[in-house]
């Protein structure tokens, strides 16, 4: 009796670490959190005037996006947060958490959408709607890729 289930405690022991081999553990504020490695990474830069918008792109092998991003607006506080998302066909929906310059208290978390043309990203306008506290773009309403302030062009990711 007790070899099988000295058996199957086993195999199911080496069926999780051969999950674990594809991703890295990384600690936060004293728990760990596995992080998948990304397949590629792209990293993307948009100015506009005296703005400038910085975006680490993260492809995961399932398909989802994951990145970080910092906006640097003129007469604004630096937002720096993470990206989270997928694309729908060329356009990338993704949700941006962040917080603003120095006050690290209180996160923010705004929809975004992004279409890709060639090397390029272009950030578009759409009517956002909050329920909940949640915010989304509200279905049926499109987004505007023509008349915007940022396109991203790729740039060499910078090791920080």
């Amino acid at each position: 009796m007790k070899t099988p289930v000295l058996f199957c405690l086993l195999f199911a022991c080496i069926g999780f670490q051969s999950c674990k081999n594809n991703q890295e553990e990384k600690t936060v504020e004293g728990t760990q959190v596995q992080v998948e490695k990304p397949l590629r990474v792209q990293c993307y830069q948009a100015l506009y005037e005296q703005d400038t918008i910085d975006l680490k792109v993260n492809t995961l092998k399932n398909g989802k996006i994951t990145g970080d991003m910092a906006m640097a607006l003129f007469n604004m506080p630096k937002k720096v947060g993470t990206i989270a998302g997928e694309f729908s066909g060329d356009t990338l929906f993704v949700s941006y958490t962040f917080v603003e310059g120095a006050n690290e208290k209180i996160t923010f978390k705004n929809p975004m959408a992004f279409l890709k043309r060639g090397n390029a990203l272009i950030l578009g306008n759409g009517k956002i709607q909050t329920t909940l506290g949640a915010s989304y773009f509200v279905k049926g309403s499109p987004i505007d890729f023509e008349s915007v302030k940022f396109k991203f062009t790729m740039v060499d990711c910078v090791a920080k």
